[in-house]
């Protein structure tokens, strides 16, 4: 007999588990549902002992822990700890934290983050509306949000404050998860987030994890109880959809740029690489900013990889300055860090003796794309081009983290003259396509003087990807957008 642990979301109780349950057990399994401690100096490691005592007390051969939510951080460490007990591991609207995570990460509301970075009182429950700011309330009725209302408990700080410790053994626990579509993202673009975002993220490809989705908002166990617990009573019968990341993955770190380029010397400051041309002029500069989220410990780092380096170097042999920064995107809540870790590079960059320091671009791909709402809000004098290769332009489905504040598309309206070149990938991924469209939309709303590069066979990362003569065409034409307006062509 199976033997389902249901865990449920910040200041949530076992209630909110009561159709769920009650349709598990008539399947003929078991159902726990966790009421977790509520004492107002409980944290993680609380409610992990809390679910690891419950695990030693719970005699079904097969337990599957269920974590929405919150739940998912103490139902992965119990895991660990028990990881000979536990069958599986499902997650329900919930996010992918990693060891030293705390589940402060996830939380959507700024509000709440920033209280919580400074007040280590419990947070009160939402009331009524106020309970979108933590997820979609999609197919929730009156009735739901009410017993939300009434139900719904203060949530301890340090269950959100107190990093995620993992044990190795849950590595060989198997994994599941429902993807609540009106939620966050849909299994393409958790697909699309393995093949371009973190390595750590390309064990989700992998026999170990299975997928679902459910077109429900956040909390599926009160707006979809019936399809709920089917869906996690076949995650504990191991099916699902596994995700393959197959043959098509960039290979930033071992192939060589696809142009052809000399090898050219280039100085190391801080975050800081300067590949400049021969001379003592000064010149004009392109920095190139990485995308991301980048694993932290990731080695070679964005800048010693023969992507970024060819790009430097390409644009050196052309005349300029090229520059590449190692920034500190290692996630969706670090673009304030990242933004800051450009901008002291820019700094740097402009100081340095053969760079000019009136005519600088920014050239910026991929995840790193909402960093250029920074200038686009307020482009500084000294800044002649902003360029963007298959970026990302808004918040995609799963990047509700991300501060509001990082939204080329909300920042367009004070761009003004700033050229911008957008390099577009036909084949791009469609959640990231989307920011794009919206994108030029608006930039067709302000008068943004835009240059369009297609790449209409392009794949994200089509330097890599697509090693053809279209996509060295399509460097080509971008380099030289980019260096007419830099230096005045």
């Amino acid at each position: 007999m199976t033997a389902f642990v249901l865990v449920g979301g910040a200041f949530t109780g076992g209630w909110v588990w009561d159709g769920v349950a009650e349709r598990l057990r008539e399947a003929g399994a078991e159902a726990h549902p966790v009421t977790l401690d509520g004492d107002p100096g409980a944290g993680l490691g609380t409610h992990t002992e809390q679910l690891t005592a419950l695990l030693d007390r719970t005699d079904g051969p097969d337990v599957v822990l269920v974590g929405h939510d919150y739940g998912i951080h103490p139902v992965l460490a119990a895991a660990g700890r028990r990881a000979d007990r536990v069958a599986r591991v499902v997650y329900v609207a919930a996010g992918l934290p990693q060891d030293g995570d705390p589940a402060l990460l996830l939380v959507r509301d700024e509000a709440v983050r920033d209280r919580l970075g400074r007040d280590a009182t419990p947070l009160p429950p939402p009331r009524g509306g106020e309970w979108a700011r933590w997820g979609s309330l999609d197919g929730l009725t009156g009735e739901d949000l009410d017993r939300l209302d009434r139900l719904a408990v203060p949530q301890p700080a340090r269950t959100l404050t107190e990093p995620l410790r993992l044990d190795a053994a849950l590595e060989r626990v198997p994994a599941a998860a429902v993807m609540c579509t009106a939620d966050g993202p849909d299994l393409d673009a958790v697909e699309m987030m393995i093949r371009t975002g973190p390595v750590s993220l390309r064990k989700l490809a992998g026999p170990g994890y299975a997928f679902f989705e459910l077109a429900a908002g956040h909390w599926p166990m009160l707006s979809h109880p019936g399809e709920l617990a089917g869906l996690l009573l076949r995650a504990a019968a191991g099916e699902g959809r596994r995700l393959t990341l197959g043959e098509e993955q960039p290979s930033y770190d071992s192939l060589e740029f696809l142009l052809a380029t000399r090898e050219i010397p280039y100085e190391r400051h801080d975050r800081l690489d300067v590949y400049a041309p021969d001379g003592e002029e000064r010149r004009p500069a392109v920095l190139l900013v990485h995308g991301g989220p980048v694993d932290a410990g990731r080695v070679p780092t964005p800048r010693d990889t023969p992507f970024y380096r060819g790009y430097a170097r390409h644009l050196a042999g052309l005349g300029v300055v090229g520059a590449t920064v190692d920034h500190r995107l290692h996630a969706l809540t670090d673009y304030a860090r990242a933004a800051a870790d450009v901008s002291e590079a820019l700094d740097r960059l402009r100081a340095h003796p053969r760079v000019d320091p009136d005519r600088i671009a920014v050239w910026i791909f991929s995840g790193g794309g909402l960093l250029a709402a920074h200038w686009l809000a307020a482009p500084p004098p000294w800044l002649r081009c902003l360029a963007l290769s298959y970026p990302v332009l808004a918040a995609p489905p799963g990047w509700e983290t991300v501060e509001s504040r990082f939204r080329p598309v909300d920042a367009l309206a004070g761009a003004g003259a700033l050229p911008v070149v957008l390099v577009r990938a036909g084949r791009e991924h469609p959640a990231f396509a989307a920011t794009v469209e919206a994108f030029l939309a608006a930039a067709g709303k302000h008068g943004t003087d835009l240059e369009l590069v297609d790449v209409p066979d392009g794949r994200h990362g089509f330097e890599a990807l697509d090693r053809t003569d279209a996509s060295r065409d399509a460097v080509a034409r971008s380099v030289r957008a980019v260096l007419d307006r830099l230096t005045g062509a």
